[in-house]
């Protein structure tokens, strides 16, 4: 078992990795030069809603520092709009710009091609479906972890 989930976790992050050159290939093939394989991520979950950077962070989306540094480059390239909450002025709010609804559209259209493609047979949907309930029970399983009164020294059980 142990072999197992190590392959695991060095699966996850190898895959993470090609994902995220499959989205720089995109970039590259649409000739896009001004935001980055991770910017591009940030502005598809965006989409068409108004976030501040510890929204994004809370979600587990990405690392608070680097979401404050990818937005304000997403601000001077214009993908994205900002303005100050007018409830706190130190919070300030981001949106898609239409530049960044255009890219957003053509990320949406890659992922499209993709699943359809996957679904044409390099993946049957059944597959998929036992990936993500496998990947999600493994992320409970380390979210009681961080939760548990004695953390990593506890035994967790893995409730799929």
């Amino acid at each position: 078992m142990e072999k197992g989930y190590l392959e695991v976790i060095g699966l996850i992050e190898r895959l993470h990795r090609q994902f995220l050159e499959v989205v720089k290939a995109e970039l590259d093939h649409l000739g896009i030069q001004d935001i980055n394989n991770v910017q591009a991520l940030i502005l598809y979950n965006i989409a068409a809603e108004e976030v501040t950077v510890g929204e994004l962070t809370y979600r587990g989306y990405y690392l608070g520092s680097n979401v404050s540094y990818n937005l304000k480059k997403m601000v001077e390239t214009g993908y994205l709009e900002q303005e100050r909450s007018t409830h706190d002025r130190r919070t300030v709010r981001v949106k898609l710009s239409e530049k960044g609804k255009a890219l957003r559209e053509k990320i949406a259209a890659m992922f499209s091609r993709h699943s359809g493609k996957l679904s044409d047979g390099a993946l049957a949907p059944a597959r998929v479906v036992s990936a993500n309930e496998s990947l999600w029970a493994l992320g409970r399983f380390w979210n009681e972890i961080l939760n548990s009164p004695a953390r990593a020294g506890e035994d967790v059980r893995l409730r799929a």
